[in-house]
């Protein structure tokens, strides 16, 4: 086991959101039990928290339209950790009954983004979120906060860091002991992802603040560093590098789940993930929607994997 950077912390905990974030904005229906195999292969891999589904409506995101059957082939697993993501009561008294051990609950930074992506205004998010925390109160059911266009906005551009604290404050005060920080745009920086998880300190001690960033502009993996100089041990990502917000205009992936493990594990911070299963769960993913995936590690594999010098022709001349 490497040394970890001076700075950097032992051990990293990644929640994998290639089920839910990845899939969501997936043209074409993937089967139940293609989903279900996905998540057994991520499990095999050594992931044990899962933002697994969403309960929306169907006709907003169509691939979601089978969450309680997702979630109800892993209810009652005491080895994981299953998040869903709702949107208003209904969706949470869904997940709740189909046995979600969390709700994700998220809003953006910027007015604009919250319009289009729940079409409603961000006061009236935050308000509706009140209900939610009495019936997740009520049921024994934990809740998480999400924080979208944390790191900017397509519609506004520079999200004030103002607006984000104080929406970290109103998940912590309605009880959320773990929040996300969402780069939703992929307009994160290295320099901004310290700049606010700085800001953030103070006003979030005992929370668990969590890093999830999109690779839009190829930096996705240096923002997790710039969060892992700070110390951040959470860390969300999707397998193979899936999804990108259906409400942003040229939008792409997540960072891969299998990237940023290689990243971590070669900085010396555990993640107890195999890197090679990681690799075959990136490869079921890519058959599951029919195209190449901009994952990196899974095309290249693990830094130290070699091969027969008679595999590669030797130069002429």
């Amino acid at each position: 086991m490497l040394t970890p950077i001076k700075g950097f912390p032992e051990r990293a905990i990644l929640t994998e959101v290639g089920p839910r974030d990845g899939l969501q904005s997936e043209p074409v229906f993937v089967p139940t039990e293609r989903k279900i195999e996905l998540v057994h292969a991520l499990i095999g891999a050594g992931l044990r928290r899962f933002e697994i589904t969403s309960f929306v409506s169907p006709r907003a995101v169509p691939q979601m339209r089978d969450a309680a059957q997702v979630l109800a082939a892993f209810r009652g697993r005491d080895d994981l950790h299953l998040t869903a993501l709702v949107p208003n009561v209904r969706g949470a008294e869904a997940a709740i009954e189909a046995g979600a051990d969390a709700l994700v609950l998220f809003a953006s930074a910027s007015e604009s983004h919250n319009l289009k992506n729940v079409n409603r205004s961000r006061a009236d998010s935050l308000a509706g979120f009140a209900e939610i925390a009495r019936l997740a109160e009520g049921s024994g059911t934990a809740l998480q906060g999400a924080i979208a266009t944390a790191f900017g906005c397509p519609f506004e551009g520079n999200v004030a860091i103002e607006a984000v604290v104080d929406q970290a404050k109103a998940y912590r005060d309605l009880g959320m002991g773990y929040i996300t920080l969402g780069d939703t745009t992929g307009m994160a920086t290295p320099a901004n992802v310290i700049e606010l998880v700085q800001a953030l300190r103070p006003v979030l001690e005992g929370v668990d603040l969590a890093l999830h960033f999109h690779n839009t502009r190829g930096v996705g993996l240096a923002c997790a560093y710039a969060g892992l100089s700070l110390g951040v041990t959470h860390f969300e990502s999707s397998i193979g590098g899936l999804g990108g917000c259906p409400f942003v205009p040229r939008a792409t992936g997540n960072i891969a789940t299998e990237d940023l493990a290689y990243m971590l594990e070669e900085s010396g911070v555990q993640t107890d993930l195999d890197l090679e299963r990681l690799i075959s769960a990136a490869e079921l993913a890519e058959e599951l929607v029919g195209r190449e995936l901009p994952g990196q590690v899974m095309k290249a594999g693990p830094r130290l994997k070699t091969a027969a010098m008679d595999s590669v022709r030797t130069a002429n001349g």
